[in-house]
């Protein structure tokens, strides 16, 4: 492992005029401005504390934080502060279902632009590392979009974390670029997360092992979708053997696989050798972010390149593997809602859905096969998507469905034949009832 690049020891004299106080930097903010921010643990917690202590001074400001760790439930949200997101979290989520946000749908992407409804912003608050010797800031270890989107602001402000880790690939900007610089003084808040039954470690145990043994051989290469179940996907692949990463968040446990031998990306048709995301996982163990700490293996690039269908079909035979929050006998994947309320957003899961298809590869959809739901347990696998649900991801480019009852195959089969598939994978709850949809809807 390569030795991380140091912060420069006179970092602060390097900004010079530049490093003010939060105060100051969110000064330069005015009426009329529209606003973005890197996203997630990267969130800039300080200025987003410093720009909200301006609310009542402001007025026709727009916002959009997505992915947010930061509360911005605060009075005068949604009047003279509007809120936009295009992907929601716990800490949102009922915002913007009170109708105090606003969910802007962005399902494509195209290296070197940023997507539709991203791309008139004049303001980016973003959190990077000290400057090194070079004058080099780093994004740590989740750039997303952070890199366009200065690039492409009037005003560029960034806050510096004196505990970020340091990442390669095309993962860093100088000082020149950045009008202004702060130090964090307001970190990352604590959350709980929420239990974990028994039921679901048993589910996810079962679903993951059945993706690692008959859906994943070994050299094959793989991208990994966040949430509780795909997320927990690393752990189940030990037995293999030279397996490569292609994805956009790079999921908790990839760095322990690369020491251990297991991901070597030695067989991957771009960036062989590499491990190539737009970012870790937020929860990742600090231990496994040091290993990647100025690790030449691990390189992060601009999200609306690692999600352009175009780079994810380069590599040949990808297995895509995401999850979703229910499937319709088609196979049609709602991801992203429940009914009307969105529930997260897209992220990548139509991209690689898609690439992986187009890669001759294998497209995966994760779920468990029920949930409970005020006190009731609920089939996630649907005659139809429930009404006004989004719908993520069409049947075409889902090769396989994957609950705890086993693995449904669908590729290259008719309706009926993938209703039936489903069905059997389906909790036995709910069976006689999804076969009676399923005959009268395919016969």
């Amino acid at each position: 492992m390569a030795t991380a690049i140091k912060m420069a020891p006179n970092w602060r004299e390097q900004l010079g005029d530049k490093l003010v106080t939060p105060e100051e930097a969110v000064a330069h903010i005015k009426s009329g401005d529209r606003i973005t921010a890197s996203i997630a643990h990267m969130t800039p917690f300080t200025l987003l504390h410093a720009l909200a202590g301006r609310l009542m001074e402001l007025e026709r400001v727009v916002v959009n934080y997505s992915a947010a760790l930061f509360a911005f439930d605060l009075p005068g949200i949604g009047e003279r502060f509007r809120l936009e997101s295009f992907y929601l979290s716990p800490i949102d989520r009922a915002l913007f279902h009170d109708g105090k946000g606003e969910f802007i749908p962005v399902s494509y992407y195209r290296a070197g632009h940023l997507p539709p409804g991203l791309e008139d912003f004049n303001v980016y608050l973003m959190t990077v590392s000290p400057p090194d010797a070079n004058g080099e800031v780093n994004f740590g270890d989740f750039q997303i979009m952070s890199k366009l989107c200065a690039r492409n602001a009037g005003l560029v402000i960034a806050e510096i974390d004196p505990h970020s880790i340091r990442i390669g690939g095309d993962n860093s900007m100088h000082i020149s670029e950045i009008d202004y610089f702060v130090e964090r003084t307001v970190g990352m808040p604590q959350m709980a997360m929420p239990p974990v039954s028994e039921e679901e470690r048993r589910t996810t145990d079962t679903i993951c092992s059945l993706v690692a043994k008959e859906l994943v051989p070994d050299r094959a290469t793989l991208q990994v979708g966040v949430g509780s179940t795909s997320g927990a996907m690393m752990a189940y692949l030990r037995g293999h053997r030279e397996l490569g990463m292609q994805t956009e968040i790079i999921p908790v446990g990839t760095t322990d696989l690369v020491r251990e031998g297991v991901l070597t990306g030695k067989h991957k048709k771009i960036f062989p050798g590499l491990v190539v995301g737009s970012g870790f996982a937020t929860g990742t163990p600090r231990a496994q972010l040091e290993y990647a700490d100025g690790n030449p293996v691990f390189q992060l690039y601009d999200f609306n390149f690692t999600d352009d269908v175009r780079t994810i079909a380069r590599e040949e035979g990808l297995i895509s593997i995401n999850n979703a929050l229910c499937v319709d006998l088609t196979g049609q994947v709602g991801s992203e809602s429940v009914g009307h309320q969105m529930y997260t957003g897209t992220g990548g899961q139509i991209a690689f859905g898609v690439g992986a298809s187009l890669a001759g590869g294998k497209s995966i959809i994760v779920l468990p096969a029920s949930a409970l739901a005020a006190g009731q347990r609920v089939s996630r696998i649907t005659p139809s998507l429930p009404p006004a649900s989004v719908f993520t991801l069409p049947r075409a480019f889902v090769h396989y469905v994957v609950t705890e009852y086993g693995v449904a195959r669908l590729m290259g089969k008719s309706l009926r034949e993938r209703a039936r598939e489903l069905v059997a994978v389906s909790h036995p709850d709910f069976r006689n009832e999804l076969a009676a949809e399923a005959r009268r809807m395919y016969g």
